[in-house]
């Protein structure tokens, strides 16, 4: 690969192309359309021809960190496979899969049924001694969302954003602490 001033190049983990304007040594200054400057080691870059416009599967397929990239992503689809438990038990928490209509109801009671189920469900769970429980309590503008983690503050369990790919931003995995019998 011959990088010169001038040339049109694209990143390699990126969705940034762009002219070469600078060579220094590895280090390559790129120029993107709205005028940024960008430096990137030679190796994270791909040169583009005249009348491509994005990168494709005819791209520069030799380039090594492009096959490290491609190396890794089947690596970690085969982890997944391997750890992926069974069921995950869900507890949707949207109003609407709670009750029939909303009509007479306040957003205090609103949230009060929401936060009751939520401790009825992990009272459940931790009977049932399941090991992990999702909430799915929507994004909004946060308040279920912090109800929920002083609810889970009184209980023996540990708790983080859920699964981004699968939910997005609005659900919460429960961690249950399995204490053995004595």
């Amino acid at each position: 690969m011959r990088f010169i001033i001038g040339t049109k190049v694209a990143v390699v983990d990126d969705v940034l192309q762009g002219v070469i304007t600078a060579l220094n040594g590895e280090v390559v200054d790129i120029q993107d359309a709205e005028g940024m400057v960008y430096q990137f080691r030679k190796n994270e870059l791909i040169l583009l021809n005249e009348d491509q416009n994005e990168l494709s599967k005819f791209s520069d397929i030799n380039n090594p960190l492009l096959k490290d990239k491609i190396s890794e992503k089947t690596k970690k689809v085969s982890l997944h496979k391997k750890t992926k438990e069974g069921v995950v038990f869900e507890v949707d928490l949207h109003i609407n899969q709670l009750v029939d209509s909303t009509k007479g109801m306040d957003n205090y009671s609103m949230l009060s049924l929401q936060v009751e189920t939520a401790k009825r469900k992990l009272e459940y769970a931790i009977a049932n001694r399941f090991s992990k429980v999702v909430f799915i309590h929507g994004v909004g503008e946060g308040v279920l969302k912090s109800e929920l983690g002083y609810l889970f503050k009184k209980y023996p369990v540990d708790f983080y954003d859920a699964s981004f790919q699968k939910y997005g931003l609005g659900a919460t995995e429960v961690y249950i602490f399995q204490n053995p019998k004595s």
